[in-house]
């Protein structure tokens, strides 16, 4: 498989580059700056310079040629109400749009356990910017004819990975079969545990066409995505 990894200079996307190449596939990491071209490298993966956050469509969709799959895990990082829908719902919607348009087919975003219609963040707040965002990301990928795969993880920490996890919320919407959301140390899930959910999204067919909303947990991460 040919992986075009959006964000692989970020904290999962460094994690889930050798893992991706561990598994026998070829990693693009796209980087927005010169200086994260060597870090990509140095983990196994050929990096591709493109600034997602100012690349029109047609840029992006030459740059997606011949890719098997897109992996989104960018984000602006907070702070600036408007560099965060550029970033997490206008060039989020612009790659989605480019890899239709490329034909690669298979889409997954990691996005974050909230990403609901009634995510409950008061507007008044600093964080509903990432909210309205990544949910408005979310629906334009669902609503593509790509094979998607929504992941919304709980609250992410650097802890090592347990290979493990517990799945809080399934189906199209993230709704189907939902548990009560958890919150404090109960919502933690490990970016590697993140990076290897990742992995094993692009490897389990039966995850397209789902939101898969979970945290750390004790259920294997393919048994817990089968199910």
């Amino acid at each position: 498989m040919k992986i075009a990894l959006v964000g692989a200079h970020g904290k999962v996307g460094r994690l889930l580059v050798p893992i991706l190449v561990g598994h026998g596939a070829s990693v693009s990491g796209i980087v927005r700056a010169d200086e994260q071209l060597p870090l990509v490298r140095r983990l196994g993966g050929e990096p591709l310079l493109l600034d997602v956050e100012h690349a029109e469509t047609e840029e992006i969709t030459a740059a997606l040629d011949g890719f098997d799959a897109v992996v989104w895990s960018a984000g602006a990082g907070g702070g600036d109400r408007d560099r965060t829908y550029a970033v997490d719902r206008d060039a989020a919607g612009r790659s989605m749009d480019a890899a239709a348009a490329a034909g690669v087919g298979r889409y997954v975003m990691v996005s974050w356990m909230g990403s609901v219609p009634d995510h409950g963040v008061d507007p008044d707040s600093s964080f509903f910017a990432y909210a309205d965002a990544k949910l408005a990301a979310d629906d334009h990928l669902r609503g593509t004819g790509l094979d998607w795969t929504v992941l919304g993880p709980g609250t992410l920490t650097d802890d090592d990975p347990t290979g493990a996890i517990r799945v809080v919320g399934d189906g199209p919407d993230g709704l189907d079969g939902a548990e009560d959301v958890p919150s404090g140390a109960a919502s933690r899930v490990s970016r590697a545990d993140v990076a290897m959910v990742v992995a094993q999204t692009l490897r389990t067919p039966a995850t397209v066409g789902r939101f898969i909303r979970f945290t750390g947990g004790d259920t294997p991460i393919l048994e817990a995505l089968e199910r």
